[in-house]
């Protein structure tokens, strides 16, 4: 598998990222459930952000509320999020990336009975996004 486009080493993710947001991003962290920032957030227009690289993610008309523990959406903006399978912890998943900079993300998980379109949930660490309001998503983003 190609390094994504933006592949810096861990010393310069270490410089920009909190050491949470790069046990996260870069070693695969998981956020405790119900813990994180965008959890319970329902914007009705916007965009998600990858925290590592600013990439644009998931709009928010892709959230939807899952009880899940951690900000769910039903899919995610064409191109933006790689799938790989994850066998940690003695099971499959399959784990979700940000395309441009290889950041963990969460899981996808198929087929829970949740009425999307897809029948898909991504469910993302909080910490792995950022937030920027409005239509089309121009404004700052939130740290």
């Amino acid at each position: 598998m190609a390094p994504p486009p933006d592949n810096r080493s861990d010393d310069e993710w270490r410089a920009v990222l909190s050491p949470e947001q790069f046990r996260i991003l870069r070693q695969k962290g998981t956020e405790r459930p119900g813990t994180g920032e965008y959890d319970s957030h329902y914007p009705s227009q916007g965009v998600y952000t990858c925290a590592g690289c600013n990439a644009p993610l998931y709009k928010a008309d892709h959230k939807f509320k899952s009880g899940c523990g951690w900000p769910a959406y039903f899919d995610s903006i064409p191109g933006a999020v790689a799938r790989h399978t994850d066998s940690s912890f003695g099971m499959e998943r399959t784990e979700i990336t940000c395309t441009n900079c290889g950041g963990h993300l969460g899981h996808v998980f198929k087929g829970e009975g949740y009425p999307t379109p897809t029948d898909e949930r991504h469910c993302v660490n909080s910490i792995s996004l950022k937030f920027t309001e409005g239509e089309g998503g121009s404004a700052k983003a939130k740290a």
